[in-house]
């Protein structure tokens, strides 16, 4: 691990792995300062407080290597102890129901980062396999209490009318965690070079992804065709509002994709993603020191590559989650 690794803050804007012990030490061996982790997809309400509830369980039970994550003060503290930051995350607002109170109440748990929707539609919005209808009234009011109470809006698995609507709504930066640029390869979950822009120009900010079925060269992609990706993304939007989200899945099977690739978990197949890889060099969270190598491989300067791997995340958290 170099000492730009080693010294760095770094965040992974999304991380769904089945977190266990191991999982746990590969985010200490990859020298992660703090994760978003996917703690709800297909899950209700009370599915998903047992969720929340059993990863707290998790956090006091591997308290050597872990802490909840509800401020930015605690990602840096977390870096001065040498502990990974468990930022609580959904990747649907299913969660929410209908029930506008549901919001305060996950804040209140320390959810800090939902994604409007998960691949289809919900009371929010459309996700990225169907028809696109935007945004709904409720979904507006949502937004206005996630922006009160300090959640972050994420719009990767969001449709494109949605995406926008919410960009427009929301009062604070609302966030791409792990998309890839279409320009790069073509593909529902990819975004295109002007809702990169999009995005961007109106204060929002992007995780550049790996996972392998959205990248240009799928499971044969290494390292540094990830570092490529990132370096596109910048090219359009600039290194300020670009950070690291790997989309690890680290000690799932195929059950899990199978799981996450059928409408609500169970119903009609949206896609098949195949062989599911991660690129050479950082097929294990363990081995994010790689990335920062590759970055330096490519060029980059050390400021370009702290601010990418994590400095970046923590402005934009501290904007949205306030002090």
């Amino acid at each position: 691990m170099s000492t730009l690794h080693q010294d760095a803050i770094i965040i992974d804007g999304l991380i769904i792995s089945k977190w266990n012990r191991e999982v746990f030490e590969d985010m200490k061996k990859g020298g992660l300062t703090a994760a978003n982790c996917t703690v709800s997809v297909w899950d209700d309400f009370k599915s998903t407080v047992h969720n929340i509830a059993q990863m707290k369980g998790m956090i006091r039970a591997n308290s050597d290597l872990l802490t909840l994550v509800r401020s930015t003060a605690d990602i840096e503290q977390a870096k001065k102890d040498g502990k990974t930051g468990i930022i609580l995350g959904f990747q649907n607002a299913h969660a929410f129901e209908d029930h506008l109170g549901y919001v305060e109440a996950f804040a209140d748990m320390g959810v800090r980062v939902v994604q409007l929707c998960y691949n289809t539609q919900n009371l929010i919005g459309t996700g990225c396999y169907e028809r696109d209808g935007g945004l709904s009234g409720y979904g507006r009011e949502v937004i206005g209490e996630m922006n009160r109470v300090g959640i972050m809006v994420d719009l990767s698995h969001v449709g494109a009318k949605t995406s926008e609507e919410a960009i427009l709504e929301s009062k604070k930066p609302v966030t791409y965690s792990h998309c890839l640029p279409a320009g790069l390869k073509e593909h529902p979950r990819n975004k295109s070079d002007e809702q990169l822009r999009f995005i961007a120009d109106h204060g929002g900010f992007i995780g550049v992804t790996m996972f392998p079925p959205f990248l240009k060269r799928g499971t044969d992609a290494t390292v540094d065709d990830y570092v490529e990706a990132l370096d596109y993304v910048i090219n359009l939007v600039g290194e300020d509002c670009v950070g690291v989200g790997t989309d690890h899945t680290q000690g799932y099977g195929q059950d899990f994709f199978d799981h996450i690739t059928h409408d609500k978990g169970r119903g009609r197949r949206l896609t098949n993603f195949g062989t599911v890889q991660n690129p050479l060099g950082i097929r294990t969270i363990g081995e994010m020191p790689n990335l920062t190598a590759a970055m330096e491989r490519a060029g980059w300067p050390a400021n370009k590559i702290t601010k990418v791997m994590g400095r970046n995340w923590l402005r934009v958290f501290a904007e949205v989650w306030g002090a």
